[in-house]
């Protein structure tokens, strides 16, 4: 919800008052949903580690997400990166995050060994077990 809020009122600074109003509506719409699910599961995972590998959607699109729960995000991962997603995703992610790249199931199964997260979000095709999973 933090990033999803600052991105809104970014894109709208530079734009007329209309939709600046209009932005402020849908955050105020949906703030009250947001810290509803939040306040539910940020208690049952503040200060857990979470492992990411998404395809089609980029880890720095979620790590907010994870943050926002409390949780330190200790590994983000493509099913496949484009040129640039190294260089954007970086400064959305802590100094020691491990970033991987069309890891294979074994390589994840070794990643998840070594640095023992709490929970790994995935999602995109069912190709690997990881990918079939967003469970402790």
């Amino acid at each position: 919800p933090t990033k999803i809020r600052n991105s809104l009122r970014k894109l709208a600074e530079h734009i007329d008052d209309t939709i600046k109003e209009k932005v402020e509506a849908v955050i105020a719409k949906y703030d009250t949903i947001m810290k509803a699910i939040v306040d539910e599961y940020r208690p049952r995972v503040v200060g857990k580690k979470v492992m990411l590998y998404v395809g089609g959607l980029r880890p720095r699109h979620t790590v907010g997400a994870y943050e926002d729960l409390g949780m330190a995000v200790i590994g983000a991962g493509y099913e496949f990166g484009h040129s640039d997603d190294y260089e954007r995703t970086s400064p959305e992610l802590g100094d020691a995050t491990v970033i991987y790249d069309d890891a294979s199931e074994y390589e994840l199964e070794k990643f998840v060994d070594e640095l023992k997260p709490d929970l790994v979000g995935s999602g995109i095709k069912g190709e690997y077990v990881f990918q079939e999973m967003g469970v402790p």
